[in-house]
């Protein structure tokens, strides 16, 4: 355990810089595939009885995984198609639990055109990852530390690129406490192969998350600050600016408010252990960042529910971007260790 410290250490130390924005690669691995996280604000970190959650926290394997399979898919924007399978396996009570996870991302057909604009056929474009995660819980603690080894894959056309990377998290989790904390360190890793030349960055995230279950209410609250590794995110959204008498437009005032608002995002569970439940939450940076001033666009919205049926479960989620595009997820959860339906 000594030498996973020391991994940890020695990685937020050199990654504590890095930035949001510019050019990015694989940034599909920070788009939510799971319907269970999709509807609680797109960015949960906290949640300890879904097969799902380890691609975002390792921290929260446990043996109670055990033969939990799960298949998802999203309807993303612009018929772009996602999703993920995602599988645990308790090895043994000694040695704990093996996850193992596949997310891809089809960006579908695009026309092919030479130099001077002429059509010459189409290509397609798609990204891929193959994870497998291990959690630790320290001895006689409510501790958990993990870890996530992705090994990437993308190809736009006849070019292709290979990369690595690693997350690592803590949880405090308790059967006896309606609370948990969580910190998670996301893509660490590297492009070993590139598209033509130039080497990308990968979408590094640093953040946080607490939950929180209502002792005389079926409700359970999750909030997660997010992109901690760089504090200024804020753009000016232009339906935000202020235009004068002489067609004059400032732009919106980003303030130190403005920024710590679009790390938040806030979500809620009713009926958290039965076998419905509903969801909804608010991701405060897409709702910034995606506003309109000639129409409600309701962006940064996100609702669903949880359906248990036997050994199965279904979850729905619908997230809101704009009047005219938004997207579903849908999960489905096997508990294979069951018999029969």
């Amino acid at each position: 355990m000594k030498i996973v410290f020391t991994i940890i250490v020695y990685s937020f130390f050199n990654v504590i810089t890095a930035q949001v924005g510019g050019e990015k690669v694989y940034t599909f691995l920070n788009i939510p595939t799971s319907a269970h996280q999709a509807a609680l604000g797109g960015e949960v970190l906290n949640m300890v009885d879904d097969v799902n959650q380890p691609l975002w926290n390792p921290a929260t394997i446990s043996r109670f995984m055990d033969n939990q399979l799960s298949v998802n898919y999203v309807n993303y924007l612009a018929d772009i198609n996602m999703g993920a399978v995602t599988f645990a396996h308790l090895v043994n009570r000694r040695f704990g639990t093996l996850h193992g996870g596949i997310q891809y991302i089809d960006y579908g057909s695009f026309i092919e055109a030479d130099e001077n604009g002429e059509e010459v056929g189409v290509f397609g474009a798609r990204d891929l990852a193959f994870s497998v995660g291990y959690a630790y819980n320290f001895p006689w603690t409510d501790f958990y530390i993990g870890a996530n080894l992705k090994f990437l894959s993308s190809k736009i056309d006849n070019y292709t690129s290979t990369g690595a990377a690693m997350d690592f998290g803590i949880l405090y989790y308790s059967d006896f406490r309606p609370y948990s904390f969580t910190a998670v360190i996301r893509n660490i890793g590297y492009q070993f192969s590139v598209y033509d030349e130039k080497r990308e960055d990968l979408p590094l995230e640093i953040a946080v998350g607490i939950s929180y279950k209502l002792e005389d209410v079926p409700l359970k609250w999750y909030f997660t600050m997010n992109n901690l590794q760089k504090w200024n995110i804020a753009v000016p959204n232009p339906s935000n600016g202020n235009t004068d008498l002489d067609g004059n437009t400032k732009e919106e005032d980003i303030n130190f408010f403005t920024n710590a608002v679009r790390h938040m995002v806030i979500g809620a569970e009713l009926f958290p252990d039965k076998g419905f439940n509903l969801r909804l939450g608010y991701n405060f940076r897409r709702a910034a960042e995606l506003k309109l001033t000639e129409s409600k666009t309701f962006a940064g919205i996100t609702a669903g529910f949880g359906l248990k049926m036997g050994r199965f479960k279904l979850d729905y989620a619908y997230t809101q971007y704009h009047p005219a595009e938004n997207t579903s997820t849908f999960t489905l959860l096997i508990d294979l260790k069951r018999k029969g339906f």
